[in-house]
Parts: structure tokens; sequence; C-alpha cells
């Protein structure tokens, strides 16, 4: 693939919390299917080809339904009509984020004010020339003052592990140091899984593991690029 040679790929060197997470946990001909797949990506992107992001849009009605915006089944409806590539894993989305919401989500029957404006952060890791993304966060302060941040995990396979959960939280802490991590959620919605730092707490190794995974990760994703070029 001579065309490689002239582009210069970097999604995995600045890259969104979630992906990564997707990537730590993936089984081997997984990870590398998905790293194939991004070192593609990237090339078209380079040569003007536009992608999106197939979940954002779930994720915005998410957000529109906790704000009491709209209704999430009826958007993920219009949504499949616009869109048939979403038929399959949207109504998977809506029915594990609403068991979410109405089962685990304990704060949602105090009074609440819903965050319009999308919590975006991202922190370096100079050790590794990375950037870590923390992107799309949904955020709600309760009568108390406090906040809840809920960040969101969407991947159908692998499921996000307990460790996987308490990685998040620290590379969350990370990137919004202005926010409690108590008030912090990482939510896996496919399988309704809702990870609080009071139930999965840190154990002062998140950093190295964290670091010790995305080296690995790095190092598989640069030879695969050089096979490619």
């Amino acid at each position: 693939m001579s065309s490689c040679k002239r582009f210069t790929a970097r999604s995995i060197e600045k890259i969104n919390l979630r992906k990564l997470l997707q990537l730590f946990y993936a089984d081997v001909r997984q990870r590398r299917s998905l790293l194939l797949a991004d070192i593609r990506s990237d090339l078209r992107r380079q040569v003007g080809e536009k992608g999106g992001d197939f979940y954002a849009p779930f994720w915005a009605d998410a957000k529109d339904h906790v704000g009491g915006i709209a209704d999430l089944r009826d958007r993920s409806k219009a949504r499949v009509e616009s869109n048939k590539a979403r038929a399959r894993l949207y109504p998977l989305l809506a029915n594990g984020f609403l068991k979410l919401w109405n089962e685990k989500a304990r704060w949602r029957n105090e009074a609440f004010d819903f965050v319009p404006t999308n919590v975006s952060a991202r922190f370096s890791i100079a050790e590794l020339g990375a950037v870590v993304k923390v992107e799309n966060v949904a955020a709600v302060r309760l009568q108390d003052g406090s906040y809840r941040i809920v960040y969101p995990y969407f991947s159908e396979r692998p499921a996000l592990p307990t460790e996987g959960a308490r990685l998040g939280f620290w590379a969350i802490k990370e990137a919004l140091a202005d926010f409690a991590i108590e008030d912090v959620r990482v939510i896996d919605i496919l399988r309704s899984a809702y990870f609080r730092p009071s139930e999965d707490p840190a154990r002062g190794d998140e950093r190295t593991i964290f670091i010790q995974k995305y080296d690995s990760l790095l190092r598989e994703w640069r030879k695969l690029k050089e096979d490619l070029e």
C-alpha cells in the first residue's frame, strides 16, 4: 500500500478515552482489526474523505432525554429511519441507557439542573508523547451544589471490566481536575452497567497500568503502520 508512505497517522497518539478503553480490553484479533481500521480511516481523512462518529447522535439524544427535552425512544426511531446502518445498535443502546436511567441513577429522583454545555478536556502523557481526550461528558448539578458527571462507554465488544472503569476514573480525574472524582459515573450502556468510585475504588496502580497498556498499544499500532507502508 504505497500511498501510506505519504501520510502521518497520529490518531492513536491523540485518542478519545472510550476508544482507548475498548482497545485496552479487546482480544488480540479484535484489537488488530480495530487498529488497522483506524490507520486506514486516518489515511482517508488525510486525503479529504470525511467520517462521522457513529455514537454521537445517540449520546446527544440521551442527554436531551436527561434534560427533559426529548424522548430517547422517539429520537432513536427517527435516527434509524434516517440511517439504516443504525437499525441494530441504536435500539439496543436506547434500551440499555433507559434501564440505567430508570433503575440505577439514584439521583434522578432528586431535583437537578441539566448542564447543556459539553464537558470536555484532555491530558497529556509526556513519556508516551500522547494525549487522551475526555469529551462529550454529560453533567447535571444537584440541589446541594454537587454534580454528577456521566461518562459513556458504547462498545459492543468488549464489555468494560471493573479494572477498565478504574482506569477510566483515573483518566477522567486527570482531565477534569475541577470536578470531584466521587461525583463521576462511568456507564457501559449496552450492558446497563453503572460504575461508581465508591464501589470500585482506586488501588493506587491505575496510572502504571494505564501507561503500560497504552505503551503496548502504541508499539503494536506503529508496527502495523510500518507494515502497511
